[in-house]
C-alpha cells in the first residue's frame, strides 16, 4: 500500500479547517499533518512538516497566503511540496499571481468533497488542478488586468522547445490533461507526458500550473481560444 499523501490546512477560519480535516483524515489515503491559521504559521508548520500538499487560503490576517505561498515555493528543501491555493472567489487576482510564482492550482471554498481530494490527489501527483473554463475565465480576467509579465529569460527559453512540445504547451495551457492531449496529437499518454516533462524543465516551470501561466503570457495560447 503506498503511504498516505500527507496535508497540511493554512486557513484563518478554525471551522472551515475543522471540515476539511474532518474530510480529509476519512480518506484512507491522505493525512492531515499540520494547521495554520496564517501565512507565518503555514511557512513554518509547512518546513516542520515537509508535507506532499499545502492547502493554502489566499486571503487570511497578518501575512497572507501569496506571500506564504511564495516563500514555500522558492525553498529549495521544500521543492516537492505542492501547493494548491484556496480562494472565495472565481477571479480572484491574487490567484494568477499565485499560479506564477509556484502554486499547483486552485478550487474554490465552496468545492464538492469529492473534486477537492481528487485535486489533492492530482497535485500530489504532479499535476495542476485547473479546469479548462475556469482557467481560461481566470487567465483571460487577470491578463487583460493587473497581471505582470513573466522575465523575459523565461519566454526566451520558449525557444528551446521543439515544435511539438511549444504544441503542447499550448495544449497543457488549455487546461488538457495528458490523455487528453495524446487523443488529440495521436500519442500515446506516456509520449504526451515526457513532452510535458521535457518542456518544464527546458523552460523552468515547477509543474503545469506554471505551464499555464507561460502558455498565455508568451502567446501560445490567446484569450478566447474557447470561445
Amino acid at each position: 500500500m503506498s503511504p498516505a499523501i500527507r496535508v497540511v490546512l493554512a486557513d484563518d477560519q478554525a471551522l472551515l479547517r475543522a471540515g476539511f480535516r474532518m474530510l480529509l483524515d476519512a480518506a484512507p489515503d491522505l493525512e492531515v499533518v499540520g494547521e495554520a491559521g496564517d501565512g507565518d504559521a503555514a511557512v513554518s508548520v509547512t518546513r516542520e512538516a515537509v508535507p506532499d500538499v499545502v492547502l493554502m487560503d489566499i486571503r487570511m490576517p497578518g501575512r497572507d497566503g501569496l506571500s506564504a505561498t511564495a516563500e514555500i515555493c522558492a525553498d529549495a528543501s521544500l521543492r516537492a511540496v505542492r501547493v494548491l491555493v484556496l480562494t472565495t472567489f472565481e477571479l480572484d487576482e491574487y490567484v494568477f499571481e499565485a499560479l506564477r510564482i509556484g502554486a499547483s492550482g486552485f478550487l474554490l471554498k465552496d468545492v464538492e468533497p469529492a473534486d477537492l481530494l481528487a485535486a489533492i490527489r492530482s497535485v500530489a501527483a504532479g499535476d495542476a488542478a485547473l479546469s479548462p473554463s475556469v482557467t481560461r475565465r481566470l487567465v483571460e480576467h487577470v491578463s487583460a488586468s493587473t497581471a505582470r509579465r513573466p522575465p523575459v529569460e523565461q519566454i526566451r527559453r520558449l525557444d528551446a522547445l521543439t515544435q511539438r512540445e511549444r504544441e503542447i504547451v499550448a495544449l497543457v495551457g488549455q487546461g488538457l490533461t495528458n490523455e487528453e492531449i495524446a487523443d488529440r496529437l495521436v500519442l500515446s499518454p506516456a509520449t504526451a507526458k515526457t513532452h510535458v516533462s521535457r518542456a518544464m524543465v527546458k523552460v523552468g516551470a515547477r509543474d503545469r500550473a506554471q505551464l499555464v501561466v507561460l502558455a498565455y503570457e508568451s502567446g501560445l495560447v490567446r484569450p478566447g481560444w474557447m470561445s
